[in-house]
């Protein structure tokens, strides 16, 4: 099998952008590091494309930003992302180019092959995201907002949803829970690998083991009756919980709600912390305790790591944001007994 541009990178030890920068000239390269790369390119036999030297070679002055439009994502969120890149993109002298998730990774060799764009910000990354394997193909520079299981020679920003999990745990064992439900995304997301959701549900779930505590996950479709469901189910198998964790956004007001309807009062007989925006933990009653989701410096950051990238062809980058949990009115101690 003919070695690819990231195979080179890989060998050589850097990221692809500076395997092109190389071949191409278009950025300046120390001289140790050209011939590292001179070197792995001549012990592979690697040999580029012409899509490849065409993207070395042009500028567009482009940013691909690659936007999930799916029915089980909190768009809210998504769209605060999407116009945090395309503002600070255009601070750097970027235009941004959508596309969307369907596309999947014959559209990153599309927009790569015909250097439509100089780079990609991809949102709503996998565990095991079917683009990576695309992006390291083809060379073009690239930061995920997410993370996925595998980050060699990739750049990326997100919040840290595990250390978020675990936070919530935490704050809740800290008033004395002892049972305490997930309430998560639909399956459809645990079920395609979605980071943020994973890497949530695994800090939540390693915290609650090593504090003793009992821990049961419930995926939830965005819908009241689904919500109604997961509150009975819990309460039917699970009497003692007095805690909640809630990551899905859509679902938290006719969560509340059912849990009126079922008689428990929060946060007397139940205690609820969120992982949302702020304004979704502000508009209900009581405000939810929550861990806030920084979607605009998500974005921001995206977009400054990514002309780095393209400035200095830097390696492996990434960027997790500490989760911040801000307590209001919907958590309290555990009801005695």
């Amino acid at each position: 099998m003919a070695a690819t541009l990231a195979d080179v990178a890989r060998h050589a030890g850097v990221a692809a952008s500076t395997v092109s920068y190389v071949l191409s000239g278009k950025r300046s390269v120390s001289a140790a590091t050209r011939r590292r790369v001179e070197r792995s390119i001549e012990l592979l036999d690697y040999h580029p494309h012409a899509g490849a030297r065409a993207l070395a070679s042009n500028r567009s002055n482009i940013i691909a930003l690659v936007v999930p439009l799916r029915g089980d994502l909190y768009m809210p969120v998504m769209m605060e992302i999407a116009i945090a890149v395309t503002t600070t993109a255009r601070r750097f002298g970027y235009d941004v180019l959508l596309l969307t998730n369907e596309e999947g990774p014959e559209g990153i060799r599309r927009v790569a092959v015909s250097a439509r764009a100089d780079a990609m910000i991809l949102m709503d990354v996998g565990m095991a995201d079917e683009r990576v394997p695309m992006l390291r193909e083809t060379g073009i520079d690239a930061v995920l907002i997410g993370v996925p299981a595998d980050t060699a020679g990739l750049a990326c920003v997100d919040l840290d949803f595990a250390a978020a999990g675990g936070l919530c745990v935490e704050h809740l064992a800290g008033l004395g829970h002892r049972e305490i439900a997930f309430i998560g995304e639909a399956p459809a997301v645990y079920q395609r690998r979605s980071g943020f959701a994973e890497r949530t549900l695994g800090g939540a779930a390693e915290h609650a083991a090593a504090c003793g505590i009992r821990l049961v996950h419930r995926p939830c479709e965005a819908s009241h009756e689904a919500a109604a469901g997961a509150i009975t189910r819990i309460l039917q198998d699970r009497p003692g919980t007095t805690g909640l964790v809630v990551q899905n956004e859509a679902i938290i007001s006719p969560l509340l709600s059912v849990l009126r309807t079922a008689g428990r009062t929060v946060p007397e007989d139940m205690s609820v912390v969120a992982i949302c925006p702020d304004e979704v933990a502000e508009r209900t009653a009581p405000h939810l305790t929550s861990v806030a989701i920084p979607a605009e410096d998500m974005g921001r950051r995206a977009v400054e790591m990514l002309t780095r990238r393209l400035a200095d062809g830097a390696a492996t980058e990434v960027a997790l944001l500490p989760p911040e949990l801000t307590v209001r009115g919907s958590t309290g101690r555990a009801p005695a007994g």
